[in-house]
């Protein structure tokens, strides 16, 4: 179930190819200073004004390169490149970046669309073909500086299942600060451990009603992410009974009830998430009980997997899920 064929690499490309432009409906995370401030989408972010929001666009935009670097032979890939290069131009990066220059911008996507911008430059970085990674560079370096300073801020972490979770932004912003940064990439380290090194005994009160993350399996991703050499012990504390498939809701897919409610389609994303958190865990464990994790996260994938268009609520960012509960390689 994880792997990744070229019929279904398509199908997600085409799906973000179809929303990463598109402008409306949408979402804004914008203080409005004056009337002035009023102002559509595509003139504030000339790059990530699709999607329904601009985290969404960015890692709708990190499917489809992810798509072109893996089937380079698909029919869409020469799109992706089109439209990719007249997307990452120094002109447009520029303007988003000025973005961040804004009065009252500091929590502008904090942390989700940070984390989501520095995994789409790792993955632009993989296209030596294509100038992207060096244009997106200056936006990364700007997010990674803000996460820097929020990590020194930033008392007790969220354990939301949503943007605001505290783990999985950790997760995606090690993997680009092992690259980019060393000294983030210590920072993420040593805060991911005070955070989360004393947690024992999880009892997984999840899902919420609109989850689309796993708090506890974000956690347990970022420990194993962050600090492989304490994971096993730590692992072992913090889910002490999962021989028994306890707790139990870490095991069952989430029911959707209304994939028309954006919030309630969230729960196909919980899935997906979960799907790609248990795939790294289970390989991490490995033996027998590792067998069942790997069982469990593609129970939650086929859970999720016919629902990943269809209704915009979902579409707009389902398929970058999909993906990585398909690769589960970062």
């Amino acid at each position: 179930m994880s792997s990744l064929d070229s019929a279904t690499a398509a199908r997600f490309a085409r799906i973000a190819l179809g929303h990463v432009r598109q402008e409306y409906p949408h979402k804004l995370d914008h203080v409005l200073l004056n009337d002035s401030d009023a102002r559509p989408p595509r003139s504030l972010h000339p790059i990530f004004f699709g999607s329904f929001d601009w985290h969404s666009c960015v890692h709708g935009w990190w499917t489809l390169l992810t798509v072109r670097r893996l089937f380079p032979e698909l029919a869409k890939a020469a799109g992706i490149t089109a439209l990719a290069d007249d997307s990452f131009t120094a002109g447009k990066v520029a303007a988003e970046l000025a973005y961040l220059d804004r009065p009252l911008s500091g929590g502008f996507e904090r942390p989700y669309g940070w984390a989501w911008l520095l995994a789409l430059h790792q993955e632009a970085s993989r296209h030596e073909d294509r100038p992207w990674a060096e244009a997106l560079e200056p936006l990364a370096r700007a997010f990674a500086e803000r996460l820097r300073l929020y990590l020194t801020v930033l008392t007790y972490p969220i354990r939301t299942g949503t943007h605001f979770n505290t783990a999985f932004a950790l997760v995606l912003a090690q993997d680009w600060a092992e690259r980019f940064d060393p000294s983030l990439a210590g920072a993420i380290t040593e805060r991911a451990w005070t955070w989360f090194g004393g947690d024992r005994d999880c009892q997984a009160w999840e899902p919420s009603g609109d989850d689309f993350l796993s708090a506890a399996l974000c956690e347990a991703l970022c420990i194993l992410r962050t600090n492989p050499d304490r994971f096993g012990d730590w692992f072992a504390a913090f889910l002490p009974r999962l021989a028994g498939g306890e707790p139990r809701t870490l095991f069952e897919p989430a029911h959707v009830s209304d994939r028309s409610d954006g919030k309630i389609a969230h729960l196909d994303g919980l899935n997906l998430s979960r799907a790609w958190c248990w795939r790294h865990l289970g390989a991490a464990v490995g033996g027998e009980a590792g067998t069942r994790l790997l069982q469990t996260a593609d129970a939650h994938q086929l859970a999720a997997m016919p629902h990943i268009n269809g209704d915009y609520a979902g579409e707009h960012w389902l398929a970058t899920f999909a993906l990585l509960a398909s690769l589960a390689t970062i």
